[in-house]
């Protein structure tokens, strides 16, 4: 089975922000994070930080993709339609990539959600590319603190708690 995050999206997790969350960051409020990343690179990156037990927020959920490349922009929308309060896309560096171009394909089309997210009056900062090496585990884990961090700072996801679909 593949994993397309939404079932990240949906579980509640203890402590996490529920219908008690604050805007702009409020005592209760724990955001939803979930971050695609790129097998090679990122992930390995993840499990580095794990191995040398290295902390992250427990609330970012990984989602392991072949290469960041393969991240479809939709995927990004649903994961905020689904009530995720921030997403990123981690792959490897840039001119490293395992698939040829995959993260600069990646870059470009999480600029164009950053984008879109703006036209529609979202803040475009709950959305981000980052490029960590696989042997960074320590990069990994301040990526996923500062992300959270400022996800937090920024308040819930506006759609959060808001029926999307029909």
């Amino acid at each position: 089975m593949v994993d397309d995050g939404t079932e990240a999206m949906t579980a509640e997790r203890p402590g996490g922000g529920g219908p008690a969350a604050t805007a702009g960051g409020g005592p209760s409020f724990e955001p939803r994070i979930v971050a695609f990343c790129c097998y090679y690179c990122a992930y390995s990156a993840a499990d580095l930080a794990g191995s040398m037990r290295l902390q992250y927020p427990p609330n970012v959920r990984l989602i392991e993709v072949p290469c960041s490349g393969r991240v479809d922009p939709a995927l990004l929308l649903r994961a905020l339609e689904e009530g995720a309060d921030g997403v990123y896309v981690a792959g490897c560096m840039e001119g490293d990539c395992h698939f040829q171009q995959g993260n600069f394909r990646a870059k470009r089309r999480v600029g164009a959600i950053k984008k879109l997210l703006s036209q529609i009056g979202w803040e475009p900062e709950r959305v981000e590319m980052y490029n960590v090496p696989a042997s960074d585990g320590a990069r990994f884990a301040q990526v996923a603190r500062e992300f959270t961090e400022r996800i937090r700072q920024m308040g819930p996801n506006p759609a959060r708690g808001k029926k999307v679909r029909s």
